[in-house]
């Protein structure tokens, strides 16, 4: 199989303590020498992903928000889908009865309600990280009240809970109530609210369109409960070695942990024996 798009998660796979190695940026550079489009599908702002993509030299259009939002430039998508400012308002009024932190994310800001949650204050930081990480983050007593004297639309709405019996329950109910949304599982108390419809690898599918690459040219990289579908439904799938079991059980190679360099091993190993996209084109192997 020749392979044309290499697509990548950000947070387990590309990043480790908030970095890219140099090892990972010059094997993303060598695929692209040889024609290869890169992007990255990421459940991340825009904003912090065109960070990433920066200093990987990645010019090619994001999937972000998980896929609310897609795009070259802030302000200008090619592709964004929002929940209704009513039901964002109606589901956050929900989920603060479960004592939850939220975040209700915008195309530049995002809004959250003040800590809530038991457990360590490394778990805090690590989900308020991204929001200050050139993101502008405001924060309210009361996120209900905040909406509903400034009613928006929104990329999506991120929760926290306690416990994953909770996230569970919130799960439940919010399937129940809202047909107008779906939730993606990020980790075991973590969930994504979207717009219904909205998912990375729809996010990926369109961005293949766009680009003529069909799915089974594709190489999605990831790590993540939410990357799942997109390991298994794209020409070759590979989980990193410090993915969940159940994140492997869905891909076809699993390479070395972010701390290892996984993405960079992967990526030599499969990409040197392909010749250059252009070649291929030349030889008439592949149509232009």
């Amino acid at each position: 199989m020749i392979y044309r798009m290499l697509a990548m998660n950000i947070d387990g796979t590309l990043l480790h303590n908030g970095r890219i190695s140099k090892e990972t940026k010059e094997a993303v550079e060598y695929v692209q020498s040889k024609g290869i489009y890169v992007t990255l599908i990421t459940g991340r702002t825009f904003p912090s992903a065109k960070r990433v993509a920066k200093a990987l030299k990645i010019d090619n259009p994001l999937v972000t928000h998980q896929g609310a939002y897609i795009g070259t430039h802030l302000g200008k998508p090619l592709y964004v889908n929002k929940i209704h400012e009513d039901i964002s308002y109606e589901i956050v009024k929900f989920l603060e009865e479960m004592d939850c932190q939220l975040r209700v994310v915008q195309d530049r800001m995002a809004v959250m309600n003040r800590m809530k949650l038991s457990g360590s204050l490394r778990e805090k930081v690590l989900f308020n990280r991204e929001s200050s990480f050139i993101y502008s983050t405001q924060y309210t007593d009361s996120l209900s009240e905040y909406l509903f004297e400034d009613p928006s639309s929104a990329l999506k709405i991120e929760a926290k809970f306690n416990s994953e019996a909770e996230r569970n329950d919130a799960v439940m109910a919010i399937k129940g109530m809202y047909h107008e949304v779906d939730c993606i599982v990020t980790d075991h108390d973590r969930i994504d609210i979207v717009k219904r419809g909205v998912s990375k690898l729809r996010g990926l599918l369109y961005v293949c369109e766009r680009a003529g690459i069909s799915r089974d040219q594709v190489v999605m990289v990831g790590a993540n409960q939410d990357d799942k579908d997109l390991l298994d439904c794209c020409g070759l799938g590979i989980a990193m070695g410090n993915s969940s079991p159940d994140v492997k059980s869905a891909a076809d190679w699993i390479t070395r942990t972010n701390l290892q360099n996984g993405v960079a091993y992967a990526v030599k190993e499969l990409f040197r024996k392909q010749q250059p996209i252009e070649f291929l084109k030349k030889m008439n192997v592949i149509k232009s």
